[in-house]
């Protein structure tokens, strides 16, 4: 059998362009008769077609002949096979103008390739002709479509290589792909992009600035979102829309900063602009934020005087606000009022009520409105029934919560993670160890992915109860259960060998945590320096730091106050004050914790006049003093005998309505009882009981709280009390219990008398004798008044 006569190509394809071009058929049949040419069409052959003169005036032929090729040759789909037919159709379907085709193309063809588009596009050297500007855009638009604009980038600088002026809606989709991302990098490259551009003879429209702002308030620069408004008035005469102001608005109020956003708000009238809706609900919403409740509901009440009817959103928010600050009464108020505006409550509004019921009235309350909200056909949410779950827990009730989770899922709502984490949570806080590990083997049945936070809960309770033992065995087998240990799980028990004085067994945990490539962050190392202090172990604290810093991270103001702290406790006052050099020196602000800190050193080492001076430094800067800061000061004057400047402290301290605490008052009474001015002392016990500031005596040898630290910062020694009882004698202890018998009796003036004896004999006087002798004065002294009366 003779081989087929081999094909004449240009025949063929004379044949294949004369049935495409045929008007009498129509595109179906002229379709259907090129299925007899499918065995001899190689990519070369369509390609020839494809750029015949013919043709080159026809783009949806080509388009459709494009497309059918795609369908039906196996080949042909393959990027490597579809490039050239893809640039060669491109530039007669542009010079139509039919750029949608164009896009949809390309983002066809990006999607299986494998960059061999972008290097026709970048490489000079490329055997296709050097792509035209409109492909350039175009293909930045494509890239970003399909998510990857570090290529759409590239494009662009190619774009800009040759001098080519980008179309500007092709610059906003490339500026909103990165200032839709939340990093520095990617706001640095709009900032590039967009300068760029302008370079180019691009002209910015509402939008740009609009994208561009966007970007800013995403990455919180609001100082620089604020200025590019000031510019495209300024240096662009391009007017900013409601947009502009309200995406500023919306950070400035998330933040809190009310004060800003209202000077906006002036800002944007004075440009004859008008609030809309989205501009009174972010206002509705950060003025809730605040909890400046009253200021929300007159926003809305502007709102309905503005013709701008409040919307679901505005009263959840309104809503959710009184919830949050338990004013549940005025919720459901608003509740009606919404029903009134025809205006259905959703599931977010039942959400709210039932989350605020839970919290400041009772579960019950909760229900009905559960089962309210069923009966309105509005259909719980997971999150619905995660609100209740939650509710049953805080209230441990944690067999209601178990039935609740069964209820649920008859309902046909699945339980998720923070369902189930909930309900670890609960049995965890309330020390059932074994319900919460059955919790978290039914979570891993279902597939249900564990949330660490559940395990850190279980490791913090079992750390409390000092079961050190188990807590690490448990974040041994943590892994094989599904869970992704972070800093947050080794942090906790290491916290929890400090706290039981096991150094060796904290820093071998470091070290593992390290060995397994779990960076710990500047909470965890001060977490470690803290724990090192506090056993007096500053030296392999101070290597923590050298560590620290080595590592890349900064230390912070914990970092050092804890520091300051320890070498506080070491009594070493001078290198505290390094670090407090130091602080100051790297721009971290010392606050009222440092102040404290170093007040009580100075005070403890009876260095007075330099603790005087840096309380008066302090407050002559304006910065910020509590009453800790007072109370620390004037205890120190009273035991160096300074009760001058400890009773002009005092003063100072009502004046800034600051409220001196038991143990400072009973260091002034103590010490002006012990020089004799009983009298004064009587005045200061009077005003103490008139502001309900006397304590019973327990109460003096009362815990007074060290200056906390806020996170894991533990309590010293020196300051557990006030003041510790003096040692007493045998016979001091007679005295004391004869003094004590005579006030029970009211002998007050007998009692007097012993006291005088017990001082002329040098014997030591208990604070306490000293406190119930000053009572039992004072209420006689209230009593022979009234009978003068």
């Amino acid at each position: 059998m003779e081989p087929p006569p081999p094909i004449n190509e240009s025949k063929l394809i004379q044949n294949i362009i004369t049935v495409l071009t045929s008007s009498p058929q129509t595109e179906p049949q002229q379709l259907k008769l090129m299925n007899q040419y499918i065995p001899n069409l190689k990519p070369s052959l369509i390609q020839s077609v494809l750029s015949s003169p013919p043709l080159s005036t026809k783009p949806n032929t080509l388009l459709t002949f494009f497309k059918w090729c795609q369908s039906h040759l196996p080949d042909f789909p393959q990027p490597i096979n579809t490039l050239p037919c893809l640039l060669t159709i491109i530039p007669p379907l542009i010079r139509f103008k039919k750029f949608s085709d164009v896009k949809s193309l390309l983002v066809s063809f990006i999607s299986k390739d494998r960059n061999l588009l972008l290097d026709s596009l970048l490489n000079a050297k490329s055997a296709y002709p050097p792509p035209s500007k409109e492909l350039l855009d175009t293909a930045i638009g494509a890239y970003v479509q399909q998510k990857r604009s570090d290529l759409a980038l590239q494009v662009f600088n190619k774009l800009r290589r040759m001098g080519y002026r980008p179309n500007l809606l092709t610059c906003n989709t490339l500026l909103h792909a990165y200032a839709s991302k939340k990093s520095t990098y990617s706001l640095s490259v709009c900032e590039y992009v967009f300068k760029d551009s302008i370079r180019l003879g691009v002209m910015p429209n509402v939008n740009t600035f609009n994208i561009l702002i966007k970007g800013y308030c995403l990455n919180m620069k609001l100082k620089e979102a604020v200025e590019m408004k000031n510019r495209m008035h300024d240096e662009f005469g391009c007017c900013p829309d409601n947009v502009t102001y309200n995406t500023i608005f919306s950070v400035y109020c998330a933040k809190g900063l009310i004060s800003e956003a209202r000077d906006l708000l002036v800002d944007m009238k004075s440009k004859g602009l008008e609030p809309n809706r989205r501009t009174f609900n972010i206002f509705v919403s950060g003025f809730c934020g605040v909890g400046w409740l009253e200021k929300a509901a007159e926003t809305v009440e502007l709102m309905i005087g503005s013709n701008y009817q409040p919307d679901d959103f505005t009263f959840n928010t309104l809503i959710s606000g009184y919830c949050k600050e338990g004013r549940i009464g005025e919720a459901f108020k608003l509740l009606e009022l919404m029903k009134s505006v025809k205006l259905l409550p959703d599931a977010v509004t039942y959400n709210a009520l039932i989350n605020g019921c839970l919290k400041w009235r009772t579960s019950m309350e909760a229900i009905k409105l559960f089962e309210e909200m069923c009966k309105k056909n509005v259909k719980p949410t997971v999150v619905t029934h995660n609100i209740i779950i939650k509710g049953f827990c805080e209230e441990e009730k944690l067999k209601e919560a178990r039935e609740w989770v069964e209820k649920m899922e008859e309902s046909g709502v699945g339980p998720d993670c923070i369902t189930y984490n909930t309900l670890v949570n609960g049995y965890s806080k309330a020390g059932n160890m074994m319900e919460a590990y059955k919790t978290i083997d039914e979570m891993l049945r279902k597939g249900l992915r564990t949330d660490v936070v559940a395990l850190n809960t279980f490791l913090h309770t079992l750390c409390n109860k000092g079961k050190l033992n188990e807590a690490y065995e448990l974040l041994c087998t943590a892994p094989k259960k599904g869970y992704d240990l972070d800093e947050v799980s080794y942090g906790t028990l290491i916290m929890g060998y400090f706290k039981e004085e096991n150094v060796d067994g904290a820093l071998k945990l470091w070290d593992e945590m390290k060995k397994k490539k779990i960076l710990p962050s500047v909470v965890t190392y001060n977490s470690v320096i803290g724990g090192l202090c506090k056993m007096g172990k500053i030296k392999q604290a101070m290597d923590k730091l050298n560590e620290l810093s080595g590592s890349g991270l900064i230390p912070d103001a914990i970092t050092y106050n804890t520091l300051i702290h320890g070498f506080c406790r070491e009594r070493d006052v001078e290198k505290a004050f390094q670090f407090y050099n130091q602080m100051v020196a790297k721009s971290l602000k010392p606050d009222v914790i440092t102040c404290n800190i170093l007040l009580h050193a100075l005070c403890k080492e009876e260095i007075l006049d330099r603790a005087v001076k840096l309380f008066r430094t302090w407050v002559s800067r304006e910065k910020a003093v509590d009453a800790t800061t007072y109370n620390t000061l004037i205890m120190g004057l009273c035991r160096g005998g300074e009760i001058e400047d400890a009773l002009d402290l005092l003063l100072e301290m009502k004046e800034k309505k600051q409220v001196p605490d038991h143990c400072t008052c009973y260091s002034i009474v103590s010490t002006l009882v012990q020089l004799g001015r009983t009298d004064e002392a009587l005045n200061i016990i009077s005003e103490m009981k008139e502001a309900g500031k006397i304590p019973n005596e327990s109460s003096f040898t009362a815990t007074q709280k060290l200056i906390s630290q806020g996170q894991q910062q533990d309590k010293s020694e020196e300051e557990v009390a006030c003041y510790s009882e003096d040692q007493e004698s045998t016979s001091d202890i007679t005295y004391t219990k004869q003094i004590d018998e005579l006030c029970t009796e009211g002998k007050f003036k007998e009692a007097n008398c012993v006291l005088e004896k017990m001082k002329q004999q040098g014997a030591a006087v208990s604070k306490s004798t000293y406190i119930t002798l000053m009572k039992g004065l004072v209420t006689r002294r209230k009593r022979t008044s009234n009978v003068a009366r």
